[in-house]
């Protein structure tokens, strides 16, 4: 059950579990935000959930020395025509270790185009670990678009570690995801982005990672499918300003006419920089859906197993 200021109907309780797989209140610090309002709110004794002034985003502080504990700031869109923009600051103390669940789930029944901009912003102090979740979810059967711009912005003091878990898997008309980081001594960074795009969608991922200190490191890697007519585009730029390590990696399959541009750049600003980068873009092999159909399966079941198990 949910108590929270207003019940949520079963398509938002439908939208919160594809999200953020929440089937109840979860446990630890949460605000969930519902149709451009909160529709319930708890911090705890080490994280504290404060509104802005103006009412248009958050400022979450966890305390120095927090280990295992959660936060979960999930988002759920279901009147057609309402656009937003929400800043959310995460003030992430020494010496931490928690998880961030956050992500937006949309779904339009209507004409009028519905959208979601999040800018989350990390300010990761000494020594502190961020696990960072982001699924993306669109459904309902409108014309009106389903859009999802997430901007993050991470800025890490020494030592720190961030992961993020980049979902968007189906449903979401239109994406412009943009992300920059800013990693002092001994941080490290890793991303994980996982994307499916069908119909006639459209997905733009832009990641800039400064790599400022010595001994920093950032891994990103994507893998995505882009099917129908649908295109997407990862632009990904890792720069070496120290002694450090980068490494960006695209993999992608692409289907029917779907269309898919990879621009992994790198930029080292100091000889003692050691940069990779990898795209790989192909089809489904033959082969492959041979030996899966030798076991019983249809052709689209072998298709649908092998992107299902390419997007894990």
């Amino acid at each position: 059950m949910y108590p929270f200021k207003k019940p949520l109907d079963e398509i938002q309780k439908r939208l919160l579990k594809e999200i953020a797989d929440l089937h109840k209140v979860p446990t630890g610090a949460y605000n969930i935000r519902s149709n451009g309002e909160s529709a319930g709110r708890q911090s705890t004794a080490n994280i504290e959930i404060v509104p802005k002034p103006e009412g248009a985003g958050l400022d979450i502080y966890v305390k120095p020395g927090t280990k295992n504990e959660s936060v979960h700031i999930p988002v759920v869109l279901t009147q057609s025509g309402l656009k937003e923009i929400v800043y959310n600051d995460f003030h992430i103390g020494e010496d931490c270790d928690v998880v961030i669940v956050a992500g937006c789930g949309i779904d339009n029944c209507g004409i009028q185009d519905s959208e979601h901009d999040g800018i989350h912003r990390f300010y990761i102090e000494k020594n502190a670990k961020v696990r960072y979740v982001e699924k993306h979810y669109g459904s309902g059967d409108g014309t009106g678009k389903r859009i999802l711009n997430p901007g993050t912005e991470v800025y890490m003091d020494e030592g720190s570690t961030c992961e993020m878990e980049m979902v968007q898997i189906k449903g979401v008309d239109s994406t412009e995801r943009v992300t920059t980081a800013e990693l002092a001594a001994g941080a490290k960074l890793v991303v994980r982005e996982r994307l499916m795009t069908h119909g006639e969608q459209n997905a733009v991922s832009t990641y800039v990672v400064n790599l400022n200190g010595d001994g920093s490191s950032a891994d990103v890697v994507s893998r995505s499918v882009a099917r129908d007519t649908s295109f997407q585009k990862f632009d990904a730029k890792i720069v070496g300003n120290a002694v450090c390590s980068g490494h960006t990696e695209c993999d992608s399959i692409i289907m029917d006419k779907g269309r898919i541009l990879a621009v992994p750049s790198l930029e080292a600003n100091s000889t003692e920089a050691a940069l990779v980068h990898e795209a790989a873009i192909g089809k489904i092999a033959g082969d492959q859906i041979i030996k899966l159909m030798t076991l019983g399966l249809t052709e689209q079941q072998a298709e649908e197993q092998i992107i299902n198990g390419f997007l894990k």
